[in-house]
């Protein structure tokens, strides 16, 4: 009996190992069959693809990449090669016409910088007249009031305006000569606009000169008024000092500072 049981569990463990294989077979043919189908499904949807519009113009993307960049490179060396084709406005003569205008442009630019350089030096060298003036002023009315310590501590400072001014009048040369140049290059780039038919160019710039003149001749006309104050100061100061020296005996001569009688 206790070997025909043996045999009995023997039998129903073999029967249920069996079913077990089965049911996993059936299960990996199933999984085989579901990817069958996927990988179908995809090759018709490439397919379907490959044939669209869509995929068509994607396909032409390096073709129109390549004419674009063509075209880019043509465009920038347009004003640098010679055409004998006629295009549609770019002729010679709108050629021409459009590079005036830069000239115009650069011209009008370099006079604005050089004409704000030269009013400034002349504004600046107003003011160091006018403190100048202010100075020697002050030093004609104390004539005679100082001691000789304090005549040299004032000539000092008036001796530093001087050379302050000397400094300001050659940057002032130096700004008017480019504002001179900027003035005739303004004067041939107008022309060259007019000529070229760019009569907006030719007005602007002709407009921008007569302003530049205006301000520049404005300050010159103050640092004039300025100069014409300063010369008749230094006739004052000379008149003033021969009516201090003949006021005094001839030995008291001595302590006027050097500096004073010389004429500056």
């Amino acid at each position: 009996m206790q070997a025909f049981r043996n045999c009995g569990l023997c039998a129903s463990g073999s029967l249920v190992k069996g079913r077990t294989d089965f049911l996993v077979a059936r299960r990996n043919m199933a999984v085989l069959r579901l990817s069958a189908a996927c990988v179908q499904l995809l090759k018709d949807k490439a397919n379907v693809f490959c044939r669209s519009p869509v995929h068509q113009r994607l396909l032409r993307l390096p073709e129109v990449a390549r004419s674009n960049r063509v075209a880019f490179s043509l465009a920038s060396s347009l004003c640098a090669v010679p055409f004998t084709q006629q295009v549609e406005n770019l002729s010679h003569e709108s050629l021409i016409r459009r590079a005036s205008c830069l000239v115009t442009d650069s011209a009008n630019t370099y006079l604005s910088q050089t004409t704000l350089a030269l009013v400034d030096a002349l504004t600046q060298y107003a003011k160091a007249l006018h403190t100048l003036i202010a100075l020697q002023k002050r030093y004609i009315t104390s004539i005679g009031k100082l001691t000789p310590a304090e005549e040299d501590s004032i000539w000092q400072v008036i001796i530093g305006q001087r050379v302050e001014v000397s400094d300001r009048l050659e940057e002032c040369k130096r700004f008017e000569s480019n504002w001179m140049n900027a003035i005739n290059i303004c004067e041939l780039s107008a022309d060259a606009a007019y000529n070229s038919g760019a009569e907006h160019a030719c007005t602007a710039t002709k407009t921008n000169l007569q302003v530049a003149q205006c301000k520049v001749e404005e300050l010159r006309k103050i640092s004039k008024e300025a100069e014409k104050k300063l010369a008749e100061t230094k006739a004052e100061e000379i008149q003033r000092m021969a009516e201090y020296a003949s006021s005094i005996d001839i030995h008291d001569l001595e302590d006027i500072p050097e500096a004073y009688l010389r004429e500056d």
